[in-house]
């Protein structure tokens, strides 16, 4: 684990930590709030899958499973459940670069998200759908191919592709609801797109290597 991912992780302990009202924070991200055991424990859904925050030591942990979250979904976790303002989706969608910063840093979420997408979903864009509804992602009317995934249920992001033929690569595309700034940074959002296409890469390796 690096020494930058360990001390996002501290700060965002701390973050959460200083919240004064955590039920009101957990209505503005749609987490839930409850006591076991005498402990406050946040209920939330990250992809497709159901999470325990357990307060005041923050202890982050799968609900159904004893696999070990990764440091980077829990950094995720952390800053989703402070950042969140509770606004209300607009069903108006923007690009990456239509983002905070997101026209600078574009070349790089490129980097990290699309170009993994087409090389592992460009030549069959058909199975994209197939392992993103076991991410509890929904087919969408844009592109070719589209599916919008709720990371966070706050948080629908959508991914677009367009099939490729003789004279033209196949393309792809991330886009978000309007208000996503009000739940994650620019970073953060580059951070969860880019852990959403190795997921769907996995996914497609996983059907693939049982049929």
């Amino acid at each position: 684990m690096s020494i930058g991912y360990k001390l996002a992780y501290k700060l965002a302990c701390e973050q959460l930590i200083e919240i004064g009202d955590i039920e009101q924070q957990c209505f503005r991200s749609g987490a839930q709030c409850q006591v076991i055991d005498s402990k406050k424990v946040i209920v939330i859904k990250y992809l497709n899958q159901s999470y325990r925050v357990t307060l005041p030591e923050i202890e982050i942990s799968l609900t159904d499973s004893g696999v070990e979250v990764p440091i980077r979904d829990k950094i995720l976790i952390l800053h989703y459940l402070t950042t969140a303002k509770g606004t209300l989706a607009t069903n108006k969608l923007i690009a990456f670069k239509e983002l905070p910063g997101g026209a600078n840093y574009f070349q790089t979420f490129n980097k990290r998200t699309i170009n993994p997408l087409l090389d592992n979903f460009g030549k069959e864009s058909h199975l994209l759908m197939a392992a993103a509804k076991k991410l509890g992602g929904h087919k969408a009317d844009y592109g070719e191919v589209a599916v919008t995934i709720n990371t966070f249920s706050r948080v629908p992001i959508t991914i677009v592709m367009w099939h490729g033929d003789d004279e033209f690569a196949p393309q792809g595309s991330i886009i978000f609801d309007s208000t996503i700034s009000d739940y994650l940074s620019t970073e953060d959002i580059t951070v969860l797109c880019e852990t959403i296409i190795w997921r769907l890469v996995d996914l497609l390796s996983e059907s693939k290597f049982s049929h």
